[in-house]
């Protein structure tokens, strides 16, 4: 049997023209970094970010690329191309996820429905990962920065919220 190759992602992104997931990881067979290129086909404005996130995820051609990057990262992504699609600036679509992932202490979780309950414990979940690991954790996979590398002037797009910085 042959040995199962092991890639380590190091930097995920989104690219809008054309649309496609990039995915910037390392061989660790080969030793070297690659650049993995997975294009977006039937998604619109109207499309469920999750339900094409898990797709993604499960896509037997990208599976073994994407182990480390989580679901709610694609979701991010596909939430940002949406934004793009249906006329937001990209600021705007920033903007739009960081209130989505904002978890409002006062809101009565009771009152949610089963998909919404689930977003708030996959946000919490993230939230505490985030927090328990550190960047001198072995198994720290630090893949939160967006690149567009279309649009030079927004360089500084990563959600790196361990900087502090706010976007």
């Amino acid at each position: 049997a042959r040995a199962v190759m092991t890639y380590v992602a190091k930097k995920c992104g989104i690219c809008f023209q054309p649309p496609a997931i990039v995915l910037i990881y390392k061989d660790e067979d080969k030793d070297k970094t690659r650049q993995r290129i997975m294009p977006i086909r039937n998604f619109s404005k109207f499309s469920d970010c999750s339900r094409a996130a898990e797709q993604l995820k499960n896509n037997p051609r990208h599976k073994a690329y994407l182990e480390g990057v989580s679901l709610r990262q694609l979701e991010k992504f596909y939430g940002l191309l949406k934004g793009h699609l249906g006329g937001q600036s990209l600021a705007e679509s920033l903007e739009r996820i960081r209130r989505e992932e904002t978890i409002d202490p006062e809101e009565d979780m009771n009152k949610l429905d089963d998909k919404e309950l689930a977003k708030r414990k996959s946000i919490m979940d993230e939230l505490f990962e985030k927090n328990r690991k550190k960047k001198d954790d072995p198994d720290f996979v630090y893949n939160v920065e967006v690149e567009f590398p279309q649009d030079e002037q927004l360089e500084s797009c990563g959600w790196d919220v361990e900087s502090g910085e706010e976007i």
